[in-house]
């Protein structure tokens, strides 16, 4: 029998009663173990080797997890040095802090995890340790302690909790195993001829004439071989691209616009009142710029009267104070409908004979807490009708159209309230992997409180929907923090299309 030089030295130094890794074949026969390995799937195509996989899991010690083993835990740091100073008794946050030299995002990082190790209480600014705890059994510093000595730990919990924390990095690698079939030793004991093999077709070859003399390697095409991860466009920007050609294909025109605006344009002409909660520091991101100078005054007066004293003879307004120096300070707006206020006052666009039809997608930004359904950031399809005689009817007509292409054809609208709509509704959709209902967007029809200070006389349906949340119903996707951020899915993002 005669085979390629890379199998007989495999054969030879494979056993039939002991299974030796790819590795250890390739320091045996002083050959690259990508080599090695399509060796053993060759001679296992032959029936000459059996050829055995398993997955072997490692876990390794990121930057950070090297410094807080070193340093000690972060809620632990914090614990010591509140049982010092308080031996039982609440410390000021502060000065426990400081005693345990903890800063910036350690801070964070400590007070999270405190009271979920039961270590103690935080409360009205106030840290206090549990005497009964046991730092020195923290299962995490163990794990810490144990990868930095090359050792293994065994509770998955512990390490899947410092790999959420980025302190570990968990790998699997596969592991190849080869042994001698059988029929591998009869070829053996029979002998195996090397024959001298090429791997490619050179011009020395082709002008030479040894082309014709010499024995071509085979090439295995269902050889396992190392992945090459290529760019792609990311599934949200794909999302919003689809989006956009569906919005265009149904008669509507795109709005752009300053992310960072005057709270006018984000919540004033929205008819927010000035004192609402999602107009506090809590909700939204302030910018320490100088204020808008621009705005146009006639529409300020309008819109400052709309809130004082409402619309029309039954105009009541709110009855709260309202300040131009706040409706010109600057922030990164908590919605695109701040484009629509733009577009709608003839300031952005003069061209406002109805019908027309607007839409964007663009960013949005709010102080929300992270979850599997909102992020800081995020991306918001706003889109308004204006034209004589709308109804709800309309507003869910465009709705069931939209997402019709993209394959829903179930959604749910629930009454809702809105400072700037009435009627206004939610929408929900069903997520396809766990059933569960999302809310995928928020619409209604423009009170006249919004349209009349910005010269509209006729109806304004409008809505903001989720692009996020529609991807997550169109991919599967089961957290938000899949798609986009720092914890971003890449395996998910690799391979998740966007179908319609």
């Amino acid at each position: 029998m005669r085979l390629p030089q890379a199998r007989v030295a495999l054969l030879e130094a494979a056993s039939a009663t002991d299974a030796r890794t790819v590795e250890q074949l390739a320091s045996d026969t002083d050959r690259k173990p990508e080599t090695v390995t399509r060796a053993a799937f060759a001679l296992r195509d032959e029936g000459l080797v059996d050829v055995a996989e398993r997955v072997e899991e490692s876990a390794s010690l990121t930057d950070e997890g090297e410094t807080y083993r070193d340093e000690g835990l972060p809620e632990v740091r914090l614990y010591r040095a509140a049982r010092e100073a308080g031996d039982g008794d609440p410390v000021p946050m502060g000065e426990a802090v400081d005693a345990a030299g903890l800063e910036g995002p350690a801070v964070d990082i400590a007070l999270a995890n405190y009271a979920r190790k039961g270590y103690g209480v935080v409360d009205a600014g106030e840290v206090t340790a549990d005497p009964d705890a046991d730092p020195d059994a923290d299962p995490e510093t163990a794990a810490l302690d144990a990868l930095a000595a090359d050792e293994s730990v065994d509770d998955a919990d512990v390490l899947d909790r410092l790999e959420s924390r980025g302190l570990v990095e968990l790998n699997e690698r596969t592991v190849r195993s080869v042994t001698l079939t059988d029929a591998g030793v009869t070829a053996l004991m029979e002998g195996v001829e090397a024959a001298e093999t090429v791997d490619r077709l050179t011009p020395e070859l082709l002008t030479s004439g040894e082309w014709a003399d010499v024995e071509f390697a085979e090439y295995n095409v269902e050889a396992d071989a190392p992945a090459v991860e290529g760019g792609r466009e990311h599934v949200l920007r794909g999302m919003a691209e689809r989006v956009k050609d569906v919005l265009v294909g149904m008669g509507f025109r795109e709005m752009e616009g300053p992310h960072a605006d005057a709270d006018f344009w984000i919540n004033d002409c929205l008819f927010m009142p000035q004192d609402h909660p999602a107009r506090t520091h809590w909700d939204r991101f302030a910018l320490d710029v100088p204020p808008a100078a621009d705005l146009p005054e006639g529409l300020v007066d309008r819109v400052e009267a709309a809130h004082r004293d409402g619309v029309g003879d039954d105009g009541d307004g709110y009855h709260s104070p309202w300040s131009e120096e706040f409706a010109r300070a600057v922030a990164l707006r908590g919605h695109t409908t701040s484009l629509s206020m733009r577009y709608l006052s003839g300031y952005a666009d003069a061209d406002l004979e109805p019908p027309k039809r607007y839409f964007s997608v663009e960013k949005a930004y709010r102080n929300d807490t992270l979850d599997s359904t909102h992020l800081l950031e995020f991306f918001q399809i706003e889109g308004w009708v204006m034209a004589e005689d709308l109804s709800v009817r309309d507003l869910m007509g465009t709705f069931e159209e939209f997402y019709r292409q993209f394959g829903i054809e179930e959604i749910r609208f629930k009454p809702h309230y809105n400072p700037y709509t009435e009627p206004s509704f939610e929408l929900f959709g069903e997520h396809p992997e766990t059933g569960e209902e999302i809310e995928i967007g928020n619409s209604g029809m423009f009170r006249e409180e919004v349209l009349s200070p910005l010269g509209v006389d006729c109806d304004v349906m409008a809505w903001g929907l989720a692009l996020e949340r529609l991807a997550m119903l169109t991919t599967g996707a089961e957290d938000i923090r899949d798609l986009h951020g720092t914890l971003a899915d890449l395996e998910f993002l690799r391979s998740a299309e966007v179908t319609y």
